[in-house]
């Protein structure tokens, strides 16, 4: 039988809105039409959402499948399955824009980890880089054969911005990824994942990655209702983003620094939901949407002329003890906030422990206060990618790694390692355990640098610069009272003792591991 080739019906791209909006957007509604701009007409303060213009793409991709190729791939794939003792036939060819997906229904008796086993040998054997088989592919009869194509095809991430995918993505915040091997856009929404975790060598495609990320969040938000934190200690990705009015302070790039801005963002995400707890809602959108209803009603009293007035306390009995006032709270609407690192392994090695508590406490519960994660690392182990760090972050990425020790340590499971580079991924959607692979939309740094010029005339950003400030210390110990160790008062005795500040002593007199002991003598 000849085997069936799918190939996807080329989907027709609307133009370019090229529109400045000049309010808020909400909801989905789509920009106004084009119409001509005056800058000295619009009042102060008024946000322009970016234009697609600023964003390359060289036209047409979709390119005309070679029927034959595919035909006379097919049949060797089925003999070289066959040189290998494996029987059966090629049902369906899905080709793709980097690779094709060649569906082998096996002879009755085949065993599926047979067919696994075997793709390096196929490898050799096709003259390929690599081939990752998928056996089975989940809910069908059939293994899926992922054969690089020899004309590799760019993904756009214009394209993907000018898709119905996109544009129309109900999420509240959607990620544009790129598409899967069967051409179809990949889009994601973050306030699902709620949390992302991203992983990837040198030169696979993870910091270009990253920034299609940030610049979804900047094409359809303003910093009115979404702000950021950018975490870069190599000091050389994300600094491109300094000074857009989205950032809520510089971009951090010392690791302690990091510390202070994760551990800020903890208290931030207590700090909402106790605003939230006070408004009786459950998550952000309806404590953003109560906010808005009391200011309209609010409006609507002023301009009928009412006048509110507090109504008087109760007299207090003079022997009554009078309460310690409680916590005024200040209401009022709450952006987003999307904290992305760069770079984890760095951070890690500095100061792991606080590191590790504060992204653990924020994935486990900054879901409903509005606040994300995007963590990057080029270096997946376990002492990066700890059990911790991993349990809180369910929907996960991985570019090309170097081994298959990697690739588990990312997705618990193989295949990252026989991935191309250059942007082809592999993505854990959050809800399910079935892994997609996608290729990364490319988008070069003339493109970003466009983008970040154009936000930077929108205005100065507003900078929360006591979000780097330590909290100040409760007790006199000289160690914060969350981070007191009971060996402290012992370990400085015996400093004191010896006048010398050695941690292989404290371990030995104190019978310490060595990272607890550094950190005494570090706090010291």
């Amino acid at each position: 039988l000849e085997p069936v080739i799918v190939q996807p019906e080329p989907v027709a791209l609307p133009e370019p809105k090229t529109t400045r909006i000049t309010t808020r957007r909400k909801g989905r509604k789509q920009p106004p039409p084009d119409q001509e701009s005056f800058d000295f007409l619009e009042p102060e303060g008024t946000y322009h959402y970016p234009s697609l213009n600023l964003l390359d793409h060289d036209g047409d991709t979709n390119r005309p499948v070679d029927r034959e190729a595919l035909m006379m791939n097919a049949r060797l794939l089925e003999k070289k399955l066959g040189d290998f003792g494996v029987e059966g036939e090629v049902t369906e060819v899905k080709p793709g824009p980097v690779v094709t997906m060649y569906e082998f229904a096996p002879a009755p008796g085949v065993k599926v980890n047979k067919i696994a086993g075997l793709a390096d040998d196929l490898a050799m054997a096709l003259q390929a880089l690599s081939i990752r088989i998928v056996a089975p592919i989940p809910g069908r009869g059939v293994v899926g054969i992922e054969i690089p194509n020899k004309e590799r095809e760019t993904v756009y991430l214009k394209e993907i911005f000018q898709s119905n995918d996109f544009l129309k993505h109900p999420g509240k915040l959607p990620l544009a990824l790129g598409k899967d091997i069967f051409g179809n856009t990949v889009v994601s929404d973050l306030a699902k994942m709620p949390h992302l975790l991203v992983a990837g060598s040198t030169g696979s495609g993870k910091s270009v990655s990253v920034n299609t990320m940030i610049l979804s969040l900047l094409f359809r938000w303003s910093p009115k209702d979404v702000r950021l934190i950018m975490i870069d200690p190599k000091m050389l990705e994300l600094s491109i983003y300094e000074g857009i009015p989205h950032l809520l302070l510089p971009v951090v790039t010392d690791p302690k620094k990091a510390n202070l801005a994760l551990a800020w963002a903890v208290r931030e995400m207590e700090r909402r939901y106790k605003l939230m707890a006070d408004k009786g809602v459950r998550n952000i959108d309806g404590y953003n949407k109560k906010i808005a209803k009391e200011e309209k009603e609010k409006e609507e009293l002023a301009r009928k002329g009412v006048i509110q007035l507090e109504p008087e306390p109760e007299p207090l009995d003079p022997d009554t003890p009078v309460p310690e006032p409680e916590e005024e709270l200040e209401h009022g609407h709450l952006p987003y906030i999307v904290v992305i690192v760069d770079e984890l392994a760095d951070l890690m090695m500095v100061a792991g422990r606080e590191i590790e508590e504060s992204v653990a406490r924020l994935a486990q519960m900054a879901r409903a206060s509005g606040i994300h994660l995007i963590l990057a690392t080029q270096r997946p182990s376990v002492d990066v990618i700890t059990g911790l760090i991993k349990a809180n972050f369910p929907t996960r990425i991985s570019f090309k790694v170097f081994s298959r020790t990697d690739s588990r340590t990312v997705l618990d499971q193989m295949g990252a390692e026989s991935l191309l580079g250059s942007g082809d991924m592999l993505f854990l959607p959050p809800g399910t355990g079935v892994l997609q692979r996608v290729h990364g939309a490319f988008v070069s740094e003339l493109e970003v640098q466009r983008v970040v010029d154009f936000l930077k005339k929108q205005g100065d950003p507003e900078y929360d610069r006591s979000i780097l400030e330590a909290p100040a210390d409760k007790g006199g110990s000289g160690v914060e009272d969350d981070e007191y160790d009971e060996k402290w008062d012992e370990a400085l005795a015996i400093v004191a003792e010896t006048r010398q500040a050695s941690i292989s002593m404290l371990q030995r007199r104190l019978r310490l591991g060595y990272n607890r002991a550094a950190r005494i003598i570090e706090k010291m």
